[in-house]
This record gives C-alpha cells, sequence and structure tokens, in this order.
C-alpha cells in the first residue's frame, strides 16, 4: 500500500453535508478536494474545498474535473453511473467503486446479492406491470411495502399497503408501470440497526460499532452507539457486512442498515456505499470518524481501528426547527448539555423534513446520551416570548 502524497486533490461528487464532511477530513489528513455539485451554495463548497458547479452528468464538468483530481469518491448513491464510468475513462480511479454505486442504487439488486451470498432479508418481488403486484401481493402477503427500485431515500418512493383496496392507488402513486418497483414482505421487527464498514485496497476490513436507529416518517431521527443485542448481534452483523463489502469490490466505507426481528435475527434492509447519516456519533465517539477513514482509504492510507470511546447519542435537526423562527432555534440551552456537539450544514432554506444539521452527546451510557440529546432539540424549540 502506498498512500498517495499530501498535497494530491479528491474529487467528491456531491455536495451535502455528507460531502461537507468529508472535505474537512481530507483537509486534516493533508489533501486538497474538487467538489462537483449543481448548487453553488452547497455545504461542501462552504469549507474550503473548490467547487465546480454544473450537474453531475456535464460532460465538459466531468473532463475539467478529472483533469484536476488524483481520485475520486462519491457523497450520495444517486450520481449517475454513467458519470462514474467517464470518470474512470479519463482516467480516475472512483472509489467505493462502481458495482457498489450500481447495487446501490437498485433495491432488487441489492437484495438480490444478499440472497446470493445467503444474507437474510425481508421477502421480496420484481414489479414491472400490474399483474406482477398482484402475483407478489398473492405470494407475499397483506401488509407489504410498495416501493421504487431507484431513486427512492428518506422514506420517499414508497407505500404501506395493509389491503386489497388500496392496491391500485399505491400503483398510480407510484408511476402506474413508468418505472419498475420493488414489492417487499412486512417486517414487525423490533428495533432498526445498522454497522459501518471500512475495506481499504488491499481487503482489509475495520467495523464501526453496530448502532440502534429510530426513524420517524422514513427519516433517520435518533442513533444511539452501542446498539443493544450484545456482542453475538454485533458479530453477525460484521459478518454480513464484510461479506457485501467484498462482494462490492469495496473501497471505502458502507453502511448496512438492518431490521432485527423481535427474535433477535439481522435482515438486512438497504446499503449505502458513503458516509452516512446514522455514523454522524463518530466524530466524536470512535477513534476514528467515518469521514476520516473514507479518505484513507480513497488515498490508499492505513485504515484506522475505530473502536468507541464513549457512549453517544445523535438526533437529527430537520427543518421544521427554524420554520416561524426567523433568527432560527436558539441553541444556547442545548449547548449548556455536558457532552453535546452541534453542526449546522450552511443549507440557506430551511424545509419540513430537509436535514439542516445534526446534535451529539457523548456519555458514559448511551440511554442518558438518547434522552440528553432528544432533550437538547426540545429545548431549541421552546419560543422565549
Amino acid at each position: 500500500m502506498k498512500a498517495l502524497p499530501q498535497g494530491s486533490t479528491i474529487g467528491i461528487l456531491g455536495g451535502g453535508q455528507l460531502g461537507r464532511f468529508l472535505v474537512i477530513a481530507a483537509h486534516h489528513l493533508g489533501y486538497r478536494s474538487i467538489v462537483l455539485d449543481p448548487d453553488p451554495h452547497c455545504p461542501a463548497g462552504q469549507v474550503g474545498g473548490k467547487l465546480i458547479v454544473a450537474a453531475y452528468d456535464d460532460q465538459e464538468a466531468l473532463e475539467l474535473l478529472a483533469s484536476r483530481i488524483a481520485v475520486a469518491t462519491y457523497e450520495f448513491e444517486n450520481v449517475s453511473v454513467a458519470s462514474v464510468e467517464r470518470l474512470q475513462t479519463l482516467g480516475v480511479p472512483v472509489r467505493p467503486g462502481l458495482k457498489a454505486l450500481t447495487v446501490a442504487q437498485n433495491r432488487i439488486q441489492e437484495k438480490t446479492l444478499c440472497l446470493g451470498l445467503g444474507i437474510p432479508t425481508a421477502p421480496f418481488a420484481a414489479v414491472t406491470e400490474y399483474a406482477d403486484l398482484i402475483a407478489a401481493l398473492r405470494h407475499i402477503g397483506f401488509p407489504l411495502m410498495v416501493k421504487t427500485t431507484t431513486g427512492g431515500y428518506d422514506g420517499k418512493g414508497q407505500r404501506v399497503v395493509r389491503d386489497a383496496k388500496h392496491v391500485e392507488a399505491v400503483w398510480r402513486e407510484l408511476g402506474a408501470g413508468s418505472r419498475p418497483l420493488i414489492v417487499e414482505g412486512w417486517i414487525d421487527f423490533a428495533w432498526e440497526a445498522s454497522i459501518i464498514v471500512a475495506r481499504d485496497v488491499n481487503g482489509g476490513l475495520q467495523y464501526f460499532p453496530l448502532v440502534e436507529n429510530q426513524h420517524v416518517d422514513g427519516i433517520l431521527d435518533v442513533t444511539v452507539a452501542p446498539a443493544q443485542g450484545g456482542n453475538a448481534l454485533e458479530e453477525k452483523a460484521k459478518e454480513y457486512a464484510g461479506a457485501l463489502a467484498v462482494a462490492l469490490e469495496l473501497v471505502g466505507i458502507l453502511a448496512v442498515e438492518f431490521f432485527v426481528t423481535r427474535d433477535g435475527r439481522l435482515l438486512v434492509n438497504e446499503l449505502a456505499p458513503r458516509p452516512h447519516n446514522s455514523g454522524h456519533y463518530t466524530m466524536e465517539a470512535t477513534r476514528v470518524s467515518q469521514y476520516e477513514e473514507m479518505v484513507r482509504a480513497v488515498v490508499e492510507l492505513p485504515l484506522a481501528d475505530p473502536n468507541l470511546l464513549f457512549p453517544a447519542a445523535m438526533v437529527n435537526l430537520l427543518g421544521d426547527l427554524w420554520l416561524g423562527r426567523p433568527g432560527g432555534p436558539d441553541f444556547s440551552q442545548a449547548l449548556a448539555i455536558p457532552g453535546s456537539h452541534l453542526y449546522l450544514y450552511g443549507k440557506s432554506e430551511p424545509r419540513p423534513g430537509r436535514k439542516m444539521g445534526h446534535l451529539t452527546v457523548v456519555d458514559n451510557a448511551g440511554e442518558r446520551a438518547a434522552s440528553a440529546a432528544l432533550r437538547a432539540r426540545r429545548l431549541m424549540s421552546v419560543d422565549d416570548g
């Protein structure tokens, strides 16, 4: 393993908050960055990296980016596969890689990969026609989830179907056959979990702790580290995540989201070959953050051991907190809570459900950290008047 020299430039496709933290991590390790994003005010463009303002599939922009960088990565998985292929044809290695991106963009491919590796998921069926949907309903049974195969995130592009009378309406809402769908059996899970695995160019693996996640309206609300469930559950999560990272030929990091069933089994829900919302807590609570570990993998530095230093909890701060408050939320009381750390993403337009920032609390117990983080967020929503 021979790392790229310090001072080399990393290209980042995507300028959201995950890209923002990648730019900062790269800077700390002595690397420059150039971000490609269509938004001139994107979060990653505000923290010292250079910015190319263009669509991800803009050929001139891709050629300009390729001429200025030594390696590229992406901060979210809805970047065009064709854009990554173009960078590769221009001689730029792209990590975590093309295979990981292609599979993560397609829920059918994700679950088919898991099936081939013997990793359990919810029962599923591909749907391209209404007859496929009816056949899947008969085979899987109610209730179930119908999702777009591509493009959905944070609860978008999916509907719950509880009985036959809603089937036609959901079919229409999700495009009436204009795009492929997937039907997934309903999982009466006990709780949700995720784990992040890092893999280097030589195939070495490092694992972040298994964490517990709580979602509201399909959007991650709270992450608590470490998760409940004990060592056996975490070792099984590592086994699955490691097998997926190898199968995807990944160089970088991979987040694997799970349902934990009431009898203690893990079912893979989704994959994300990039930094993950549930890994924000690593900036305080582990020996290396997910962002630094990602940069290390991309530039071929040795991976670090990301063991947990302190229990922690992270809460997302959505645009709802800003609405009706011209000056924005008051963070002073929240930051008075011991162990609290606030991150705002620099987004100028708050909208309901839009991730504007997050707050992490470290403590000597995960439950206390979660209670303190939730209390901190409530304090932000208290109006002085």
